[in-house]
C-alpha cells in the first residue's frame, strides 16, 4: 500500500497533469453541465492518442464525446462505489468507440484488479438502472410508515445476503445523487418508476444528503 501511494501525484494544473497522459479518468461532480466543460478543456490538453474515460454513473458518455473531437476514444469506466472494496466496474461502450479503445480500457481496469462487465449506453446502464429503483422503492416504504430504516436494512440484509441495507447504502452513496441518477433516466426515458419519490428530494432540499455532510437517513430518521 505505501508503495503504491508513493508513486500517486496530485495537482490542481490539469493543463500539466494531463498534457502527456495515455489514459485519464474524469471523476467530477455527477452533473453533465460540470462534466462536459472538462472533457472540453481535456480534448484541447491531451494528445489525440488520449483516451477519455469518466466515471459517470448514469450521464450518457455519447453526451460527454460530443464535447470532443475524439468520440471513438471516449469510453465509461464505471467503478463501483466504495471503489476501494469493489471488484465490479461497468464498461460503458457509446455507439462510436472504438474496439482499440475499448480493449485497452478492459485491459487497464482489469490491471487494478477488477473485474468488468461490457454494457451498451444507456441511461443509468446496468447497475443504476436496478439499484435506484431500490432505494427510490426504499423511500417510498418510509414515507408510507411501514418499518424502520433499521428493519427495513436488517431484513434486506438478512433475506437477500446484502452487505449494507438501502438506507446504509443511500447514506453512504449521496441522497443527492440518487436524486440526480433517478431524475436522469426519467428525463431521458419518461419511464414514471424513476420519479424520485418526495421524500428523497425533500431531503436534498433541507441538507440532508449523507454520511458525506454527516446528515442522512439515520440522522434524520434513526
Amino acid at each position: 500500500m505505501d508503495e503504491a501511494l508513493a508513486r500517486l501525484r496530485t495537482s490542481i494544473d490539469m493543463k500539466n497533469a494531463a498534457k502527456d497522459a495515455d489514459y485519464v479518468i474524469e471523476a467530477v461532480f455527477e452533473r453533465a453541465e460540470v462534466k462536459l466543460p472538462i472533457f472540453g478543456q481535456l480534448e484541447e490538453i491531451c494528445p489525440k492518442e488520449t483516451i477519455l474515460a469518466s466515471n459517470t454513473s448514469g450521464i450518457p458518455v455519447s453526451l460527454l464525446a460530443s464535447a470532443t473531437r475524439r468520440p471513438n476514444k471516449v469510453i465509461g469506466t464505471h467503478f463501483m462505489n466504495p471503489v476501494p472494496l469493489m471488484k465490479g466496474v461497468e464498461i460503458v461502450k457509446t455507439l462510436l468507440t472504438s474496439e482499440e479503445t475499448l480493449k485497452v480500457s478492459l485491459d487497464f481496469v482489469k490491471s487494478l484488479g477488477k473485474e468488468t462487465v461490457v454494457v451498451k449506453d444507456s441511461p443509468g446502464f446496468v447497475t443504476n438502472r436496478i439499484i435506484t429503483l431500490v432505494l427510490n422503492e426504499a423511500a417510498k416504504l418510509l414515507e408510507e410508515n411501514l418499518a424502520s430504516i433499521e428493519d427495513v436494512d436488517k431484513i434486506e440484509k438478512l433475506s437477500h445476503n446484502w452487505p449494507m441495507g438501502p438506507f446504509e447504502l443511500a447514506d453512504m452513496v449521496g441522497i443527492d445523487v440518487i436524486v440526480d441518477l433517478l431524475e436522469g433516466i426519467y428525463q431521458q426515458t419518461g419511464w414514471e418508476r424513476y420519479k424520485p419519490a418526495p421524500l428523497l428530494k425533500r431531503m436534498v432540499e433541507i441538507g440532508y444528503t449523507g454520511r458525506k455532510v454527516g446528515k442522512g437517513f439515520y440522522q434524520l430518521f434513526g
